[in-house]
């Protein structure tokens, strides 16, 4: 029974993924060639691509969104989902996982990328992707494919399995040998490949690389393994039973071979996902939604198109939906659909329905967001859980023009919306908007895209660091607020001692007054003036770790009032603190770099380059060749703390920060700190 004639079940939505510049986007284009979506292939270079359509993505020349592309191939419907691949950028390959059938790794035989690609294959064995493993630039290659895998199966905790071994001419590689199908290939470019015979001197090679790929599937089926060891060749039709079935149990990774750019193995590529990945069932059952019920979407990722609204893409998981029909969200929001799009990269085209299996683009489901799951029946469903990373890297954010500030929160929100592994929020010092991101690229393309997309003009600066300080010494001190003006004048008088409290303590303010001679009623307006004070030392920064005490004053029983004594409390602070010796502080934060270990040693260097102290390093848990180093480092240190570590990590590395203490900061770094303050302000 020949191959192609297998049946195959319902639409699949299969995701691209692999390291940054691996050849994912011309992949896709090969495939959309291929399977006759259009006419040849784009190029990325000459920004010609179905996918990488933004202005963002031609600009830089790389992924930073996701694409989807929905072709036909035999008469079934395939949506492929072109992931970013570096880790600036893998928000969407996260949020579309719990949506596919299979994913394929594009992936090459470059030992520097390798850590990228363990990153991209734990995100799939977490989830439980089936996957391919395609080795991609074939053409290029110079090195045995046994030694490439040799030096990738590292990165996968599940055995690659060889699925083709190249054929060389001249040094060169001109086509494959099918281990399952046991034909020899040959390529032709952007054309399907010619089926020859497998050459005499190739045999031996082809029937060891095939023993050794049915060892391997043997290890996972015992009737196999009696067959070989009985030395029988098994059915054809049997083997691809086992290589579909270990596939989808996640037993084994099959490597194909070929080159996206010239279109070779694209073919045989298309024809594994037909026969061997799983159809829509697997994926409904793994997310909880197989069976009966109310139809049921999953939304994998949220667009605001310039004209055309905002866009929900979403992967159906049950039932069907048509157009114009009422659907809720997790969070009980409710929406009319105002239409279903068949998307092919920024082109879409209107369908009546959006049946099981099917990956389509609702429109104007507003209130409904990115990770949610929407139906069309009465009780909404819960939202599948998607964990983001923390932010490595910040922004401040500043209108170009000031009448844009309400555009700006506006497309921030859409920002967000678009990309939840962005994070908003609002400082109190300063009112600040901060933007949080993943790396100085993902900041920049925000940047970008509030102007391109959401009509904003925005500048940006570094975040201002959370200086504070504090007293070393102490103080007594008569604050007195006397007006008199006509009428009922003005009048408060306190007497405060002011003393240094522990590190951490904040700010204690305390009531001593016997006798009455400030009113019950006065002291919470003593208190108040205090704090408003405090809130700016004479060094320029907020006051912490100080204890204000009232311990006497007066009143006059008609020009007393709450404002008198809240202008006495701030007389008292602003006249005493400089006489209490002030000291400035900064926040030092815990941070927990997470690097491959002959990365490691750069780090402690660039670490105590930083001010940080070194609190050791271990092995990072599950993550064989990585480790994690500990410090406690400045925060005026972690701005751009992470182009530092991408840089001495093949751009993989990340790190996690987190508030620990407050130190003293003395001589010239204190001096610039407080002279910068002064001079800002």
């Amino acid at each position: 029974m020949g191959q192609d004639v297998r049946p195959v079940a319902g639409p699949r939505c299969i995701a691209l993924v692999g390291p940054f510049q691996s050849g994912k986007t011309s992949l896709l284009e090969a495939i959309l060639a291929y399977s006759g979506a259009i006419p040849r292939a784009g190029n990325v270079e000459d920004g010609t691509t179905i996918g990488d359509t933004s202005a963002e993505a031609r600009a830089h020349r790389m992924s930073t969104e996701m694409n989807v592309a929905t072709v036909d191939f035999f008469g079934d419907a395939y949506t492929f989902v072109d992931c970013p691949g570096s880790v600036e950028f893998l928000e969407d390959m996260r949020r579309a996982l719990p949506a596919v059938d299979a994913a394929v790794v594009v992936c090459e035989a470059d030992e520097r990328k390798v850590p990228a690609l363990q990153q991209i294959l734990r995100l799939l064995e977490d989830q439980g992707i089936p996957r391919f493993l395609f080795l991609n630039k074939i053409d290029k290659a110079e090195s045995r494919i046994r030694d490439a895998l040799e030096m990738l199966q590292p990165s996968s905790r599940t055995p690659l399995l060889v699925r083709q071994i190249p054929v060389w001419e001249n040094e060169i590689i001109t086509g494959y040998i099918d281990l399952a199908l046991e034909r020899a290939f040959v390529y032709r470019e952007h054309a399907e490949s010619n089926i020859v015979d497998i050459a005499e001197g190739e045999r031996i090679r082809q029937r060891e690389a095939r023993f050794a790929m049915l060892e391997k599937l043997a290890d996972h089926d015992d009737e196999l393994l009696e067959t070989l060891l009985e030395d029988l060749e098994p059915p054809k039709d049997r083997v691809f039973d086992d290589l579909s079935r270990e596939l989808k149990q996640g037993l084994v990774v099959p490597v194909l071979l070929g080159s996206a750019l010239r279109g070779n193995g694209v073919l045989r590529l298309l024809k594994a996902l037909r026969h061997e990945a799983p159809c829509i069932t697997a994926m409904a059952t793994r997310a909880g939604m197989a069976g009966e019920g109310d139809p049921a979407a999953y939304v994998l990722k949220t667009v605001h198109t310039a004209h055309g609204g905002k866009l929900s893409v979403v992967r159906m998981m049950r039932g069907a939906i048509p157009d114009g029909a009422t659907v809720m969200g997790s969070n009980g929001a409710k929406a009319r659909i105002a239409a279903i799009q068949r998307l092919t990269g920024a082109a879409s085209v209107k369908v009546g329905s959006a049946v099981l299996g099917d990956t389509v683009a609702l429109a104007r489901l507003d209130g409904i967001q990115t990770g949610q799951m929407v139906t069309a029946g009465p009780v909404a469903l819960p939202e599948i859980e998607v964990e983001s990373p923390d932010a490595v890297v910040s922004a401040t954010l500043l209108t170009k023009e000031r009448k844009d500030d309400v555009k700006l929160s506006a497309g921030l929100a859409k920002l967000v919306e678009e990309d939840p592994s962005y994070h908003l929020c609002q400082t109190g010092e300063g009112g600040e908007i901060r933007l949080d991101g993943q790396g100085e690229m993902h900041l920049r393309v925000a940047t970008e895209r509030l102007a391109e997309r959401f009509g904003v003009a925005v500048t940006s600066k570094a975040p201002r660091v959370g200086y504070r300080e504090t007293i070393r010494g102490k103080t007594s001190l008569r604050g007195r607020h006397k007006k008199q003006s006509g009428g009922h004048g003005q009048f408060g008088d306190v007497v405060l001692e002011i003393e240094a409290l522990p590190r951490g303590e904040g700010i204690r303010f305390e009531d001593k007054i016997t006798g009455g001679v400030v009113p019950r009623q006065f002291i919470p307006s003593v208190e108040k003036g205090v704090r408003d004070a405090l809130r700016q030392g004479p060094l320029g920064f907020p006051v912490t770790d100080v204890l204000v005490r009232l311990v006497d004053g007066s009143f006059h029983t008609v020009d007393s009032s709450d404002a008198a004594f809240q202008a006495a409390g701030r007389i008292a602070i602003s006249e005493g603190l400089p006489q209490c010796s002030p000291a400035l502080l900064e926040p030092m934060f815990k941070v927990e770099v997470y690097v491959p270990n002959d990365a490691t040693a750069k780090i402690n260097a660039i670490l105590s380059a930083r001010r940080g102290q070194i609190l050791g390093f271990d092995a990072r848990g599950g993550w064989p060749g990585w480790d994690v180093v500990q410090a406690i480092l400045p925060e005026a240190e972690i701005g751009d703390l992470i182009i530092e570590i991408r840089s001495a990590s093949a751009g993989v590395g990340s790190f996690t920060a987190g508030f620990d203490h407050m130190a003293e900061l003395v001589g010239r770094s204190a001096d610039q700190v407080i002279a910068s303050r002064h001079a800002a302000e």
